[in-house]
């Protein structure tokens, strides 16, 4: 039956490579994971590109391709009769690709020992604590992480053609161009099948949430009580960037403990449907008790999924910064926090490297008005004196200047040239 499944994959498999993709990967990057032995574990949300990834760093090589998501596999796995097919249907193989491997119970047992036999890996997974809880258990120092998530701002200039190589140059109507992208981007995400087709945005995320809620939460973690998780995920939806407390979370949609609701917040981040940010402190203790922010992984999830009268331009583009920073390899919790001064002022994100704090993000989508600057700068100014930090940004829509006091200056960037830019 294994074997019956496996010629399935196949002919999925030569399908999938014959067709043409957004190349994600440098060629060096690419070259680099080939030669080693290592374990290529390709990590990030669902829909997001990690088999297109997966399929892009295998084309031309003899790869056997196995994909998890497969019911009928599922219901008939055999390991050893898996191993046996994988030979019969893919002969002279140079690489095994396992796709969406998560939904293996014991899954890194058997990559443990195929890449002990020597055989050269390539997975996918979609369920980001529990990759890295195993990985960190059983395949320490065996492994090369890669994180593919929903295309970003450059990248989505890149498949619309729209060139960013002279950004302190641009024309006019380059620079309109640009604008008009990202304002698409901060209201759209950048989810694969939505950047080639927007017509289908509401549809399709709105389905793939349910899909990641189903199948990524509910059935992997047995939850009974399936309504109280999803009430949970669309609060969470609908309050983005906003502070929220375990208590004020388990009161308002009666949970009937604190503990469940960590719990069932855990469960959402695993599988990149949203991303939790505590607040810094030098005591780890503070960290642990204070109110906590949440993001989502895509924009996209929020015009799909929620009620707004008006959108809220601000919140999307703190969202977007968030992902934005994720992708540029700060995590959270651990390089990236946001921050409060001993005043209350809110600093949207604060960036740790080792034991030094580098960096201090303000967003703010408009400030046009005084007050409103005044406001932002002074948090800044503030929170620099505080952690003693001089890399201070202020990330708008479309503002650009730099803005100095008392021998403290304060980058003001445009959003789309914070993007653009490394």
């Amino acid at each position: 039956m294994i074997k019956k499944i496996l010629l399935q994959h196949l002919q999925e498999r030569n399908l999938l490579v014959s067709l043409n993709y957004i190349e994600r990967l440098l060629v060096e990057v690419k070259e680099n994971l080939l030669n080693t032995d290592l374990i290529k574990i390709i990590t990030g949300p669902r829909r997001a590109g990690k088999s297109v990834c997966g399929f892009l760093l295998l084309k031309n090589k003899n790869f056997a391709y196995v994909n998890f998501d497969d019911e009928t596999l599922l219901k008939n796995y055999n390991e050893d009769e898996l191993i046996e097919a994988i030979h019969q249907v893919y002969s002279g193989f140079e690489y095994i690709f396992f796709d969406e491997i998560q939904n293996i119970i014991g899954w890194e047992l058997l990559v443990n020992k195929l890449h002990r036999r020597k055989y050269n890996l390539v997975i996918t997974g979609s369920n980001a604590r529990l990759l890295s809880k195993e990985l960190a258990s059983s395949l320490t120092g065996r492994y090369i992480a890669i994180e593919i998530l929903p295309f970003g701002f450059k990248e989505i200039c890149k498949i619309k053609t729209v060139s960013t190589d002279n950004i302190q140059t641009l024309t006019p109507s380059q620079r309109g161009e640009i604008l008009s992208l990202a304002f698409t981007y901060l209201n759209s995400g950048g989810f694969p099948e939505c950047v080639a087709n927007q017509a289908i945005q509401k549809t399709y995320l709105d389905a793939l949430f349910d899909s990641i809620i189903y199948k990524d939460v509910i059935k992997r973690f047995n939850i009974r009580n399936t309504n109280q998780i999803s009430d949970l995920a669309v609060y969470l939806l609908s309050n983005f960037t906003n502070l929220f407390t375990y208590n004020n979370l388990c009161e308002e949609l009666g949970f009937k403990s604190v503990t469940s609701v960590q719990k069932y917040i855990k469960y959402l981040e695993e599988p990149y449907l949203f991303i939790t940010l505590s607040r810094y402190s030098y005591k780890t203790g503070i960290q642990h008790k204070t109110a906590k922010k949440s993001y989502v992984i895509d924009n996209g999830f929020i015009k799909a999924r929620t009620i707004e009268f008006s959108p809220n331009y601000g919140r999307l583009l703190e969202n977007i910064i968030c992902i934005e920073l994720i992708r540029r390899g700060f995590r959270p919790n651990i390089e990236l926090f946001y921050y409060q001064t001993k005043n209350q002022l809110e600093i949207d994100f604060l960036i740790r490297k080792n034991i030094q704090t580098e960096m201090l993000i303000q967003v703010c989508y408009d400030i046009s008005n005084p007050k409103t600057l005044k406001r932002e700068l002074n948090a800044l100014f503030v929170a620099s004196c505080e952690l003693n930090v001089s890399n201070l940004f202020l990330i708008t829509w479309d503002i650009e200047q730099d803005y100095s006091e008392n021998s403290t200056s304060i980058k003001i960037v445009p959003f789309w040239k914070f993007a653009l830019q490394t």
